[in-house]
């Protein structure tokens, strides 16, 4: 199923700099809004530099104001409560007042983002005292005393109860010894191992159970299924659906039932397929979730010994003990004893069995997450995660102390980000307030006009009002948000058929908007599997004949075979060899197989159950029965490397290491790395190869496993050699990469692999094309007495330079000037990348403008690389296998996974088919959809204005249009073409520049204004032309050379049925001339605005909205020459000159003529809105662009064969830039 756990999209979060540089807005926001009011202790920060940050404001409710705020829910008819429901903030502000956070019964909170939102929490208690019936709880039982641990901390003594807040299904308590709520349910980050070990290894007592559980709640992921009578109310209550309510109760006020109907039809449609959507998401979410709730564990209490308990009374600090295979984690524990192979698919994309190792018990007070230099998860089950083998070590079982529980978890984290995802901030949505707003203040203007007129007309008061808020309605559309919707729901079906599934349907038309692609490497440009090519062995006297596999020939017995036969992290399960696929192919390469050991496997040092690998029956001259692996120190992307013990049956005990070649190197002994290593990594590598190194030592007999620290493994090795591995490029990578960078689309890869392969991929892709060149950035950190430092060298094909860096690269003196004109890429690791962050911020935004190859990226720099790109005004796309991209596909505007996985839960975006094909696909559906949105705004805009100029004419004469009339141009034209004018597809061909994205750049003002300038001209000609005509009379009622007495007579409208003036209620020559011109304007106008290249498909193409115009236009020019008299009547119009009518098409056509030059002669000519931007020196506010100029002027960059310090004035930190992330001033056009 394309699971729920999909819908964690959004988006990517801002980071913890950017929070910084908000900072001090806020500040004056409080200062502004809240006044100086708030002292110490009244506002502190929740999660502080984490990515749900908050404010928190303490408040106290107070009496009196409760009660007037009640008064004014009763008096103002419910109006009130409903502005208190839309502005959360107001309520707490109306309900009560300020006060410290430890005396408040209600926090306000505030999100440290630019969209400051609103909520509000009541403060509970949890009693203590409801433990007396267990056991006596005292102020000064020894449990209580004991202040070491956060849990005792925040009970208050005497009375034994606890203050707490729950925020987005997190539970934070108030710490009285430092005044602030902290967040409860996980183990305290200060402990180091050895207390961890010490204060857990036992488990805990059944009194510490039972506060830990009523203090940090049960250990569920509970996702309760959302009542529908709730979803109901909370969709009725959108402000969009009350102006419609407003807007329906007008309607019936002036019995303009059928409109009103057809309104109320929709929004009953619209309600309940919002309701059907959210409910059936909230029952998969519920049913995702449940069986989490509902696992049977071993847990082991200090006294009580090992007992079988529901895993929803887990508390953090239990002591798990995990027995047999196939076991779903419900919490996040910590491995102290044993070890496990896990399946963390459901986090990772990746089904790729890990290897967990328990935590050492080191004699350090560090906290135990940075105790060493290995990524602390290895240590760590994730909920919902499945082990699926548990080894123990010497004590026989695997023992694992609870971390977090319930929402604290990985999995109850993953499950919020979908209950609670970041909102969209894009400048459409925002300009699309706005535009609603200006009609707004349009519809204002209108009401005052209708007021001066009908008072002055001396017009009942009711008739007055109904028609002064008849124009609201009029200018305010209804249909509006629905029409605009469409065109989304279209893009999100034409997406669906190219397998393409999208969970976050608004950042489609974001889509639109992309000018930078960062791509991964390995699984995503390149081919999933890798192919072992061949073997470099290595001794003394330096490198060996290459061994090819492709033969089919097996290595010869000795170091290197070994190595290859057990230096992996393969496991047995069900007689079927799983993991990692490199691993895999090394392995199948020895022809060897593998088995577990028995009960009667009798070796000195050996446990039972351990994993054996042995040579197949057919191989020949292996001295060894076989070898097996006795501990594991697992490969991690931070380490770049693993390691195993293993020891061979009847022979010695070695270790084994294996990893990237630099990383290798370092740990052996220097004398056996050939003097040739460079050179012959740089052979593979340059040709694209993948290239891992092997290293092996003798290990002392006399020493247990566990004994022997990584540290001590790891050191004076002696070099084997090198695997020559092929990852061949996918076919579409190239002619994808070639769409993107002719259409003007910043391409980049950001690769975990080694950098020299990345530069060649890169070539061969089509990435960096064979005339540009590429400049190899080194970064190096602080050592000793010397600062930072930076250099910059040209790579070249032939000479050969090294370096201590994690890359060995050609390099070249010089650069041509074809170079300097910007025909060149920056290259540099993540190393590089980081020393850049963090000691030469200034130079980071120019190496980003031309930086193209990121290789050795950890996850965490991919993600800090993407929010880089954002603050220089990038529309970040971000296309990865959903394994260690999810970070950075979460802080893209646009995360593109192409993993099939469930875990590809960060983004928006998953493909079916697993090629970078649909990134272009969803590229051209974006622009699709944006230019169909600006459509729809500019149609509806025009409609409303159409409609509004001739009702305000109309009333000038205290007449106007009639219901059918109303109902024939808002049902029978507008909704058809709303729903039909959005059906363009995506044009095939991405072009080399984006459409505008927003609504008030300029080509789409004037389109707007001019339009609405013609329909103005056009309806006051017509208006006072046809009171010129020499057969315009106010008595009569009809001008056709045929009198018709039915249609001489009068029709009194069912809207104002008493009243009978000089014109016969609606029906007027005014009115006739008014609602042909409107009417058939409309049309015109869709026609006019229904853009189709270079975005869309030609609007011939959307044969259904050809259609339909066809038949209203066919319609509406029947109607105007057929002298049907019952057809006059029911629509109040009266019967002109056939030269009239003829006036009237050429009115029209006189429009359409000069708004369609307008629209493609001003509106769609770029080379005239060039030539304006060049004239009046107009240039692109976007940070990128500002630095590309710069530098463009700078004869000086790019700086070569130098190297800059960081104690230097030009490389410190002088330069700030940051930009919100989905804001861009790019050039609109």
């Amino acid at each position: 199923m394309q699971s729920l756990i999909q819908l964690a999209s959004c988006g990517g979060s801002a980071g913890w700099s950017r929070r910084l540089l908000l900072r001090k807005a806020r500040e004056k926001w409080n200062h502004f809004f809240m006044g100086d009011h708030f002292e110490k202790g009244q506002h502190a920060l929740l999660n502080e530099g984490e990515e749900n940050e908050m404010e928190l404001f303490g408040y106290r409710t107070q009496g009196c104001r409760k009660t007037l705020c009640l008064a004014g829910s009763i008096f103002s008819f419910g109006i009130l409560p409903l502005v208190f429901y839309w502005r959360p903030a107001w309520h707490v502000w109306a309900n009560c007042v300020p006060c410290s956070l430890q005396e408040a019964d209600v926090v306000l909170l505030r999100t440290t983002d630019e969209f400051h939102t609103y909520s509000w929490k009541k403060v509970m208690w949890i009693y203590l005292s409801s433990l007396n019936s267990t056991f006596g709880v005292t102020p000064d039982h020894p449990l209580i005393t004991d202040e070491e641990d956060i849990i005792n901390r925040v009970i208050r003594k005497p009375d034994l109860k606890v203050r707490c807040i729950k925020v987005q299904k997190i539970r934070y308590v108030w710490n009285n010894l430092e005044g602030q709520f902290q967040k409860i349910g996980s183990l305290e980050d200060w402990l180091s191992s050895a207390k961890i070990h010490l204060k857990f290894g036992s488990g805990l007592t059944r009194e510490e159970q039972e506060i830990r559980r009523l203090i940090c709640g049960p250990n569920t992921i509970d996702v309760e299924i959302t009542p529908i009578w709730k979803l109901l109310i909370k969709e009725v209550l959108n402000p969009f659906y009350i102006f419609q309510l407003f807007s329906v109760c007008l309607w019936f006020s002036e019995d303009y039932k059928e409109y009103a109907f057809a309104i109320i039809i929709m929004s009953i449609m619209s309600i309940a397929l919002t309701v059907y959507d959210l409910r059936e998401q909230s029952v998969k979410l519920h049913h995702l979730v449940e069986s989490h709730n509902s696992i049977t564990v071993s847990v082991c209490g200090r006294r009580a010994g090992v007992q079988e308990l529901e895993s929803r009374f887990l508390v953090p600090g239990d002591l798990l003990i995990l027995t047999g295979n196939k076991v779903q984690m419900p919490c996040d524990a910590i491995l102290i004893d044993g070890s496990c192979v896990v399946d963390e698919g459901m986090l990772t994309g990746e089904s790729i069995p890990v290897t967990k190792t328990p935590l050492p018990k080191m004699e350090s007070s560090m906290p135990w997450k940075t105790q060493s230099e290995a990524d602390y998860k290895r240590h760590v089950l994730f909920c919902g995660t499945e082990v699926i083998q548990a080894k123990g070590a010497c004590s026989g079982t695997v023992r694992a102390v609870v971390l977090q529980t319930g929402f604290n978890t990985a999995k109850g984290d993953l499950v919020r980000s979908i209950l609670y995802p970041k909102p969209m901030n894009f400048k459409l949505y925002r300009d699309a307030i706005r535009f609603l707003l200006c009609l707004v203040g349009t519809a204002t203007i209108g009401m005052i006009y209708t007021l001066c007129v009908y008072v002055l007309s001396g017009e009942p008061p009711e008739e007055v009002v109904k028609k002064a808020l008849d124009v609201i309605t009029i200018a305010v559309p209804p249909a509006l948000p629905a029409a605009l919707t469409t065109g989304i729901i279209y893009a999100q079906k034409r997406l669906k058929k190219r397998g393409i599934f999208c969970i976050s349907p608004q950042r489609i038309n974001v889509c639109g908007q992309l000018n930078l692609v960062c791509f991964d490497k390995t699984g995503t440009l390149t081919r999933d599997g890798l192919d072992l090519w061949g073997a470099v062995p290595c001794d003394r006297s330096g490198f060996q004949e290459v061994h090819s596999f492709v033969s089919g020939r097996s290595l010869p017995w000795g170091p290197l075979c070994a190595a290859m036969a057990s230096c992996h992290s393969l496991i047995l399960l069900d007689g079927t060899i799983q993991g990692d696929p490199l691993d895999l192919k090394m392995f199948e390469a020895t022809t060897w197989e593998m088995a577990v050991s028995g009960d009667d496997f009798h070796i000195k040092g050996v446990p039972a159950h351990a994993m054996v690998v042995k040579p197949c029956k057919t191989a020949s001259q292996v001295p060894v029965e076989g070898i097996a692996i006795l501990h594991l120190f697992p490969f991690s992307s931070a380490l770049q490397r693993m390691t195993v013990i293993v020891q061979e049956m009847g022979g010695d005990r070695l270790a084994f290491m294996k990893g990237a070649p630099e990383r290798v190197a370092s740990f052996c002994q220097p004398e056996t790395v050939p003097t040739s290593f460079v050179s012959e990594l740089q052979i593979y590598t340059t040709q694209g190869f993948r290239v891992i190194a092997l290293a092996y030592k003798k290990l002392e007999m006399d020493h247990h496993t566990t004994a022997f620290t990584r540290d001590k493994v790891e050191s004076d090795l002696i070099f084997l050699g090198l695997l020559i591995l092929e990852n061949r490029l996918k076919e579409e990578t190239k002619p994808v990469l070639e769409e993107l960078i002719s259409a003007r689309i910043r391409t980049v890869m950001i690769t975990g692999d080694n950098l020299q392969t990345a530069i060649t991929v890169a070539r061969k892709s089509g990435m960096v094309s064979e005339s540009q060149q590429v400049i190899l950035i080194e970064a190096n950190e602080i050592t000793g007495s010397s600062s930072a430092s930076i250099s910059w060298k040209l790579i070249e094909e032939k000479s050969i330079a090294y370096s201590n860096q994690d890359n060995y690269i050609n390099i070249k003196e010089e650069v041509s000037d074809h170079g300097r004109e910007g025909s060149y890429h920056f290259a540099l690791s993540g190393k590089s990348f980081q020393v850049l962050s963090q000691h030469f911020s200034s130079l980071l935004p120019k190496i980003l403008i031309n930086g193209t190859i990121f290789a050795r990226m950890s996850p965490g720099q991919k993600s800090s690389l993407v929010e880089e790109f954002q603050k220089l005004d990038y529309f970040v796309g971000m296309c990865g296998d959903g394994a260690n991209d999810c970070g950075a596909l979460k802080m893209a505007h646009v995360g593109i996974s192409l993993s099939e996985q469930e875990a590809s839960v960060a983004s928006p975006f998953t493909s079916k088919t697993p090629n970078i094909e649909c990134v272009p696909h969803l590229i051209k559906e974006g622009r699709a959809a944006l230019v169909t949105s600006f459509c729809m705004f500019k149609y509806m805009a025009l409609y409303s204005m159409i409609q509004y100029v001739g009702v305000l004419l109309l009333y000038w004469e205290t007449n106007s249009l009639s219901n059918y009339q109303f109902l024939f141009q808002d049902l029978a034209i507008t909704t058809l073409i709303g729903v039909t004018m959005n059906l363009n597809g995506a044009y095939p061909k991405l072009v080399p520049f984006r459409p505008a994205g927003r609504l008030i750049s300029p080509p789409l003002l004037l389109s707007v204004i001019l339009n609405i300038l013609l329909s103005l001209a056009m309806h006051i000609v017509g208006f006072i032309l046809v009171q010129r005509q020499p057969w315009y009379s106010m008595e009569m009622h009809s001008a056709c050379t045929v009198q018709n007495e039915s249609i001489s007579k009068l029709t009194i409208s069912p809207t104002a049925p008493e009243k009978i003036g000089s014109n016969g209620a609606f029906t007027s020559f005014e009115n006739t001339t008014i609602w042909f011109l409107g009417t058939i304007n409309c049309i015109i106008v869709a026609l006019i605005f229904s853009k189709g290249k270079p975005f869309r498909q030609p609007i011939y193409k959307n044969y259904i909205f050809v259609l339909v115009l066809v038949i209203q236009l066919g319609v509406c020019l029947f109607i105007l020459f057929a002298d049907i008299p019952e057809l006059y009547r029911r629509l109040d119009l009266l019967c002109t000159p056939l030269l009239w009518r003829v006036y009237i098409i050429i009115m029209l056509s006189s429009n359409f003529i000069v708004s369609l030059v307008v629209e493609e002669a001003i509106i769609e000519n770029r080379a005239l809105w060039t030539t304006f931007k060049r004239c009046f020196g107009y240039q692109s506010k976007s940070q990128y662009r500002i630095w590309q100029r710069a530098l463009a002027d700078d004869p000086s960059w790019p700086p070569l064969n130098q190297t800059s310090y960081s104690d230097m004035p030009e490389c410190g930190r002088g330069v700030s830039y940051s930009n919100p992330v989905f804001e861009s001033n790019e050039e609109q056009l």
